[in-house]
């Protein structure tokens, strides 16, 4: 097999390694790194994978995209360490499923990606000899899940800003209360503004001293890891009594639209994926997309219930646009139209509002008996809209995201159905932790003159 290069979306930058993408986050022309071409599971190769453990599988699609960058007994050490926690496969009526993304370390879907992209890159940079200054922007889960997930590193050190006013207690103390190599910043602004900061200091000659990397979802070393979870949920649910694949449907809760990158690539890769149902808040601006063909970021993004997927502007749609042979440059501007036939075929888009997203909650606690949060109840309502429209059978593998832990957001579900959610033991040990962090003003100008006293660029 030819080694895997990555290119920018932009198109303006030299192909590189996957080690290089990963370090480097941003290309040089901010555009985000794709792989120029995506390699495949055959079907004999996803039947074979049933009953495979977690790591295992995680493992094997590395390998696919790494080539002989990092040989398979480095990466099935890596995947093992990372992916030491369950991943539980909740059946709620017939052969619909909520596939449980919430039992890591800081009980959130981010824990896969961060957890695995730590450890690549502490085994790139041991053998580089180098240090990173890894800067993301959080709208909730990220900023703790990365933060974890570098957190004691000697070589990098990492540096996070959210919407002060816009992510739990429990999502903040998640972070704050770390500290060695990881600094937290709040910011007077939304995620968008924080994103866009990061953004900013990436392509800043003045700062390139400093070494930065990303953790976002704008890095691919991120992005990979989110393909996995696609193929073992699928692999371990489907019929085994044909050597056919079966189709399948996922319903995904989509903020930054890393995670439903995550399953296209998945599907690219050879996965029987049907329909995606591309489930948002009221940042409804992917769903406008997909009825008028016309793209207009959301600024300032709306604060939803759902606070993690309050995003006006999703980094990873400039990913989608140019794996349906379209183009979008890091503004949100679309110089080529993406093929809007093909994505008609695969993707149902909705958004659903707070109210929407309240009721789902009691519905699913009253009818099922399951508890789910916020992010996952606007996945369920499509779920249980896109049943309700195209009435598939009973027989139909339908998979639907919870990315966090229902006591990550304890109000929200006991104003909703009087629950208090047991909290898991990550969370329990932050509860009597002192919190540290700083506060800024939501403009670039004043982050700069914060890295300059933090970090001392211009020594």
């Amino acid at each position: 097999m030819s080694q895997i290069k990555y290119f920018s979306t932009n198109h303006k930058a030299a192909e590189v390694t996957f080690g290089e993408a990963l370090l480097k986050g941003l290309a040089p022309d901010k555009g985000l790194f794709m792989p120029n071409a995506i390699p495949s599971f055959s079907p004999q190769e996803l039947n074979s994978l049933k009953g495979n453990q977690y790591y295992e599988i995680a493992a094997k699609v590395f390998s696919k995209f790494l080539g002989d960058e990092v040989p398979m007994a480095d990466l099935l050490a890596m995947t093992k360490d990372a992916y030491n926690f369950a991943v539980p496969l909740e059946q709620v009526v017939d052969r619909k499923y909520v596939m449980r993304l919430d039992q890591g370390p800081t009980a959130s879907f981010k824990d896969f990606a961060g957890r695995m992209m730590g450890r690549m890159m502490q085994y790139y940079l041991k053998q580089k000899n180098e240090n990173k200054l890894i800067l993301t922007a959080t709208s909730g889960d990220t900023g703790s899940a990365m933060a974890h997930a570098f957190y004691g590193l000697n070589n990098i050190q990492i540096a996070v800003l959210f919407p002060k006013n816009e992510v739990s207690e429990r999502q903040r103390k998640q972070m704050t209360t770390l500290q060695k190599n990881v600094q937290i910043i709040a910011i007077d602004g939304k995620f968008d503004d924080a994103q866009a900061m990061v953004k900013q200091a990436f392509s800043d000659p003045d700062l390139a001293c400093l070494n930065f990397t990303s953790a976002n979802s704008i890095n691919i070393g991120r992005l990979i890891p989110q393909i996995v979870y696609y193929i073992y949920s699928y692999t371990q649910l489907r019929k085994q009594d044909s050597d056919e694949l079966e189709p399948v449907v996922f319903c995904i809760p989509s903020g930054n639209f890393g995670d439903m990158m995550g399953c296209v690539l998945a599907m690219k890769m050879g996965l029987p994926v049907k329909r995606i149902l591309v489930a948002t808040n009221e940042n409804d601006e992917f769903e406008t997309l997909m009825k008028t063909h016309t793209y207009k970021k959301i600024e300032p993004s709306k604060n939803c219930l759902s606070s993690a997927m309050n995003v006006g502007h999703p980094s990873n749609l400039a990913r989608l646009i140019e794996l349906f042979d379209g183009n979008m440059d890091e503004n949100g501007v679309i110089h080529k139209e993406p093929n809007y036939k093909e994505m008609d075929k695969i993707f149902v888009a909705q958004s659903v509002t707070d109210e929407q997203t309240r009721e789902t909650i009691r519905q699913a606690w009253a009818q099922y008996h399951i508890v789910l949060e916020p992010h996952g109840a606007v996945g369920w309502k499509c779920v249980e809209d896109f049943i309700a429209k195209e009435k598939p059978s009973a027989e139909q593998l339908l998979i639907s995201l919870e990315t966090a832990h229902p006591a990550k957001f304890p109000q929200a579900i006991i104003d909703t159905i009087g629950v208090d959610p047991e909290l898991p033991d990550s969370l329990k040990e932050i509860e009597s932790k002192e919190e540290h962090y700083d506060s800024i003003d939501g403009n670039y100008p004043t982050f700069k003159e914060y890295l300059d006293k933090r970090y001392g660029w211009r020594k």
